[in-house]
């Protein structure tokens, strides 16, 4: 498969319902938060907008946005 280089264009005259925009989660410094690979981990810096350098205890990570997997406590 390859990937596409641009979304497809949704036609406001389309029977088809607009694809959702992933919702961007706010967290913020020192929030404990659980995430779906690394485990729970505590917060420990923010990049605005961008990422989120998360504590899992045995490493840190950092997750870009849309945190995808990364729920807060």
């Amino acid at each position: 498969m390859t990937k596409r280089s641009a979304p497809r264009r949704h036609l406001a005259t389309s029977p088809f319902k607009a694809p959702a925009l992933p919702v961007v989660k706010e967290f913020a410094l020192g929030d404990r938060v659980s995430h779906d690979r690394h485990g729970l981990g505590r917060i420990i810096g923010v990049e605005e907008g961008v990422a989120m350098l998360v504590d899992f205890g045995a490493r840190q990570a950092r997750i870009p946005t849309p945190y995808t997997g990364m729920d807060k406590l």
